[in-house]
This record gives C-alpha cells, structure tokens and sequence, in this order.
C-alpha cells in the first residue's frame, strides 16, 4: 500500500516540523523511452544517454539518466511525501543546491525521501526549503540531492 503523504494544515504546521524526515515514494523505474524523451525534450543527445550501443562499451556498461532527467522528477515525487491545504496557490521558487552522486543505468528504480530544511514568511504566505534525496533500488549513494525552494500562498 502507498504511503499517505504528510498532510499540512497551516504554515504553523510547516514550522513546526522543520528538521523532520518524511517518509519514501513509491519506485520509479527509469527505462529507455524516459531517457529518449527526455533527450528529445532538452535537445541533450550525448551517446552515454540515448545510444544503447555505444554505452555499452563506456564507462557505465549501459546508458544512464541525464542528471537534470532526475532532478525533473522531484515534482511527481513531492506530493507523496507531503501536501499542504488551504493553499490558493503553490510554485516552484527555484533550487538552491544540486549534487548528483550516482549514476542511473537505465532500468534503475528511483524513490525520494525529504527534510523540511526552512520555512520563512513572505508576503502572503511561506517559502519552504525542503531536501530532498532520490535513491537508486540497491545503489551504495544518492542519485540526486538537491534543496528544493517552493512557495506557498494561502
């Protein structure tokens, strides 16, 4: 059964709960088709990404994810980890920091877990920086960490 995200009913509630760990998504298998349309999408063709082959004599013995296919993935991963009600509106606000430590062959499967790092008031409503780090299914080190910055408006 999937987790439930952790449902936030105020900024108070959001305040309170800075420095706690939320649960982990469900995986995500990363295939092929993913990695080609993200290719196509970004206009980023390296042969490590797209061409099957090729890989298969590099370094990694198979493609891999782009980096930035992984960090596009925090958004479908987010709302199960955590909600916020009674919210007019919501945005993505920007990172503040990036690291991709791992590789992500294709056929990987990814799931996140994340901190709430800050929250801080701004006009009509809460900015909150949250940490997220997606997993790779049997890797020794994070595929992705990055703090995400969303506002909140209320």
């Amino acid at each position: 059964m999937p987790q439930q995200p952790r449902v936030f009913a105020s900024p108070d509630e959001l305040r309170a709960a800075v420095g706690e760990q939320l649960g982990r998504t469900e995986w995500l298998e990363i295939d092929q088709k993913r990695i080609d349309l993200f290719a196509e999408a970004t206009g980023d063709h390296q042969w490590i990404h797209v061409d099957p082959e090729r890989a298969a004599q590099g370094p990694f013995g198979t493609t891999i994810a782009h980096g930035f296919l992984t960090l596009s993935l925090i958004p479908s991963f987010t709302p199960q980890l955590l909600r916020v009600e009674g919210v007019t509106m919501g945005v993505n606000y920007g990172v503040n920091k990036v690291r991709f430590p791992a590789p992500v062959p294709v056929g990987s499967r990814l799931r996140a877990t994340a901190e709430l790092a800050e929250v801080t008031e701004v006009g009509g409503g809460v900015q909150l920086v949250t940490r997220v780090t997606v997993e790779r299914e049997g890797g020794d080190k994070p595929v992705c960490v990055a703090e995400t910055v969303a506002r909140f408006y209320f």
